[in-house]
């Protein structure tokens, strides 16, 4: 590998911990567990409002079409993997595996992510990942590949070419 991109990424580690005091309490990630249980559709309607921040930028930079496609998607994950799933990036703790990184990085997230906080994630990350580089996109969701793609594209090609 010759260089690395991380968008929107959980990394370095979610869950509060006592050695983890800027991340997210874990009753956030068993509520989610706990809506995914009760009511998967309705959970994942929600989600994707705030994976896109709809409010905010539904009709400009995402259309419903795009919320439902993901739906869609989503939907038809299975059930189990999509509950695992809470377990795996809420619980995972990257913080010594960002510390062997060793090629160019770039790290890009969106300073408006309701699904992965940027202070509890990419704003911590050049900390760990030595001489890496990280773009703050000004008001972008979780799903900034999509809202904010003529911001993501030319970093991305000039990064990578």
């Amino acid at each position: 590998m010759s260089k690395a991109v991380f968008m929107a990424a959980v990394p370095p580690f979610l869950l509060k911990t006592p050695d983890n005091s800027e991340g997210v309490d874990g009753s956030a990630f068993e509520g989610i567990k706990a809506a995914l249980a009760a009511d998967r559709p309705a959970f994942l309607s929600q989600f994707l409002l705030n994976f896109f921040n709809v409010d905010q930028l539904g009709g400009k930079l995402v259309s419903d079409q795009v919320v439902q496609l993901c739906w869609n998607i989503a939907a038809g994950a299975s059930p189990k993997g999509t509950l695992d799933c809470v377990t795996a990036f809420s619980s995972t703790d990257f913080r010594n595996d960002l510390k062997h990184i060793d090629v160019p990085t770039l790290i890009i997230h969106g300073d408006a992510d309701r699904i992965v906080p940027f202070p509890v994630s990419a704003k911590r990350m050049p900390d760990l990942v030595k001489g890496s580089k990280l773009i703050a996109v000004e008001g972008a969701p979780h799903g900034l590949n999509w809202t904010h793609s003529a911001k993501l594209d030319p970093e991305l090609v000039h990064f990578l070419s």
